[in-house]
C-alpha cells in the first residue's frame, strides 16, 4: 500500500516539478561511450556502432529528469574539444575501457590534462569502467589505482565498473547522474 501511495506521490510531483541536468561524455575512441548513451536511452545494446566524428547531443528522460547528454569523438584529432563542451555541465562522465590495458596510461593522461584546466574546476566527474564482463577488466579499486584518481582533490569524483552490454551498473550510474541534477545537487 505504502508503494503505491509513493508512485502516486511521484506522479503528482512529476506534473509540476522537473528537473534538468547538462553533461558530457568524454573518452577515448572506442571506450563504450556512444553504447553508453544508446544504454541509458532504450536499453538497446549493439555491437556495431560507428565511432563518433566530433559530438553528438541526445536528451534522455528517467522520470522527471532530462538529461542533455554530449557525447564528444575520442579521437585525438576531437580532443582538443573536449574542454569547450565542459564547461558548465552539472557532471563530466569520463568512459574507460576497463578490459585496455594499453590505452589506460593515455586515458589517465587525458583525463588529469582536461581537469587541470580552471573553467572546469569544482565540476563533479563519473569515471565509468566500461566491459567489465570482458576477462581481465579492472574493477573499481583498479581503476581508481591506474587512473590515479585519489590524486584529483578539487571536486567530487566517483568511479563504477559498468557493462553496457550485460547492463551491469547501469542503474547506480544513472542515480548518480540524476542526484546531480540542477535541483538534486548542492552546487
Amino acid at each position: 500500500m505504502l508503494a503505491l501511495i509513493n508512485r502516486i506521490l511521484d506522479w503528482i510531483k512529476s506534473l509540476f516539478w522537473k528537473e534538468e541536468m547538462e553533461l558530457t561524455l568524454v573518452g577515448l575512441q572506442y571506450s563504450g561511450k556512444t553504447t553508453f548513451v544508446n544504454v541509458i536511452a532504450s536499453g538497446q545494446f549493439s555491437e556495431d556502432m560507428i565511432p563518433t566524428v566530433g559530438f553528438n547531443m541526445r536528451k534522455i528522460t528517467k522520470g522527471n529528469v532530462t538529461i542533455k547528454v554530449w557525447d564528444i569523438g575520442g579521437q585525438p584529432r576531437f580532443r582538443s574539444m573536449w574542454e569547450r563542451y565542459c564547461r558548465g555541465v552539472n557532471a563530466i562522465v569520463y568512459m574507460v575501457d576497463a578490459a585496455d590495458p594499453d590505452k589506460i596510461e593515455a586515458s589517465r593522461n587525458e583525463l588529469h590534462n582536461l581537469l587541470e584546466k580552471q573553467q572546469l574546476t569544482g565540476i563533479p566527474v563519473l569515471v565509468l569502467g566500461n566491459k567489465r564482463d570482458l576477462p581481465h577488466a579492472l574493477d573499481e579499486h583498479g581503476l581508481i589505482e591506474r587512473m590515479n584518481l585519489s590524486a584529483i582533490q578539487d571536486r567530487e569524483i566517483c568511479c563504477y565498473s559498468i557493462s553496457c552490454k550485460e547492463k551491469d551498473n547501469i542503474d547506480i550510474t544513472l542515480q548518480w547522474l540524476i542526484s546531480h541534477s540542477k535541483s538534486g545537487s548542492a552546487r
